[in-house]
């Protein structure tokens, strides 16, 4: 072969091994869905009991704390409680400070166009309390009364929602808490406070012959837990243990452990 074969050769087999080498750059696959997390920050209220509060020992401890351990335990996760400031819980969550909130968080459709909830496992109230002397008997005798609530709770929307009644109050007397708005009634501060059935409840039973519950309620809600809008993956996960606690009677127990029966929304 002479010297101009050898060049064209070897300049075809290196336009061969250039053209081999050339491929189809990969197409960009679709971006995955968040994956759930290992560990969990939960945010709650720890003056909201019997859900969520601190014991004689300081300890977080209440009937959410006790379900959202159990879930955790089911889906293996590491699971921490970190209080907030209730009336700013969207923006904690949102801000990704906390990864659930899990607290007696009653779903409504506001809350629904920024928080991913649950399906119902709790059905509440939102009761007037009085103390046992006050001359109170309806909701109406609301008007020109001083009412207390909880700040950014479910509380300041369902007396909103009634137009008569919140138009007739005198004053909605906001809290950071129920125990402070509480402690105003005994020492009449207050005319009556509306507060989650559940917690209002627990309180009256610590104390009898202190306070009253009048028999109209500000209407029926349903506790869910919440998370980002975007956490799928981990409210899915979230969603099935709950659901699995439900079916095998975990739920009940601690239901029952909490108000001496199962009141846990089937």
């Amino acid at each position: 072969m002479n010297k101009i074969s050898l060049l064209m050769a070897a300049l075809l087999s290196s336009a061969l091994l250039v053209a081999c080498g050339k491929s189809e750059a990969p197409q960009a696959a679709a971006p995955a869905a968040p994956a759930a997390p290992a560990s969990i920050v939960v945010g709650l209220d720890d003056h909201f009991p019997p859900m969520g509060f601190r014991d004689d020992k300081n300890e977080i401890v209440g009937f959410d704390i006790d379900l959202a351990k159990e879930v955790a335990k089911r889906l293996g996760m590491q699971v921490s409680f970190k209080p907030i400031d209730w009336s700013a819980k969207e923006a904690e969550l949102n801000g990704k400070r906390i990864d659930v909130l899990w607290n007696g968080l009653t779903i409504t459709e506001e809350r629904k166009a920024n928080i991913l909830f649950t399906t119902p496992y709790l059905e509440n109230h939102q009761i007037i309390v009085v103390t046992d002397k006050s001359p109170i008997k309806a909701k109406a005798e609301l008007a020109g009364k001083i009412v207390g609530v909880q700040d950014g709770s479910s509380a300041v929307d369902a007396i909103q929602k009634d137009e008569k009644a919140a138009k007739s109050i005198k004053e909605l007397k906001k809290f950071s808490d129920n125990v402070t708005a509480l402690m105003d009634l005994s020492t009449g501060r207050l005319d009556a406070i509306v507060v989650d059935e559940v917690v209002g409840r627990y309180y009256i039973a610590k104390k009898p012959g202190e306070y009253r519950v009048l028999d109209e309620n500000f209407g029926t809600e349903d506790y869910g837990v919440g998370t980002r809008k975007d956490d799928t993956a981990l409210m899915g996960k979230l969603q099935k243990a709950m659901d699995d606690m439900k079916a095998d009677g975990t739920a009940a127990t601690i239901s029952t452990r909490w108000f001496g029966k199962d009141i846990v929304k089937k």
